[in-house]
């Protein structure tokens, strides 16, 4: 199953994503992990086309992954995916591969996604991640319109991971 996990930066994605595999065997690719790996430092700007190119090459990580295992499970992290063509592609990929998917957003609030921020900001690893990026692609994020979970992350992660496999699971 693909798991795709969505939310605006500071919102626990990649913590959930991390609480998920911590109980459940799978993997995360992650897209501020890949980045860094596709282009040198000089390189990385941080722009929505070279999000869709550290996607791409998620999405043929996934298929690589999912020949092997198609049980497998794989979460998607790193991206708000805030504007719906971002959504549908992924679902295009899953649903040509064959794969089953789900949606997963994080939410909270914006005082707790504004701490999170700060306090991670000189250890994540996307140099734009701040409040300012929360606040601009707060104004643009598009509703998802496909089934999904929704997750308040301001609970306990123990707890979001739990509810979130749950969802995932049941539908």
């Amino acid at each position: 199953m693909l798991v795709v996990i969505a939310g605006l930066p500071g919102t626990g994605k990649s913590v959930l994503a991390r609480e998920i595999l911590r109980v459940s065997p799978g993997v995360c690719l992650d897209k501020d992990a890949i980045r860094p790996v596709l282009f040198t430092a000089s390189e990385v700007d941080y722009t929505p086309a070279q999000d869709d190119v550290c996607m791409e090459a998620m999405l043929l990580a996934a298929d690589y992954l999912f020949r092997k295992d198609p049980a497998r499970l794989i979460l998607l992290d790193g991206r708000a995916f805030a504007r719906r063509p971002e959504l549908e592609r992924v679902i295009r990929w899953a649903q040509a591969a064959g794969v089953e998917w789900r949606i997963v957003e994080c939410v909270c609030s914006d005082e707790v996604a504004r701490e999170r921020l700060e306090r991670d900001r000189a250890t994540h690893p996307a140099r734009n991640r701040d409040f300012d990026l929360y606040r601009r692609l707060k104004a643009i994020h598009d509703p998802i319109l496909f089934p999904h979970v929704v997750v308040d992350t301001n609970r306990p992660v123990e707890e979001c991971g739990r509810v979130t496999l749950e969802a995932i699971r049941e539908r």
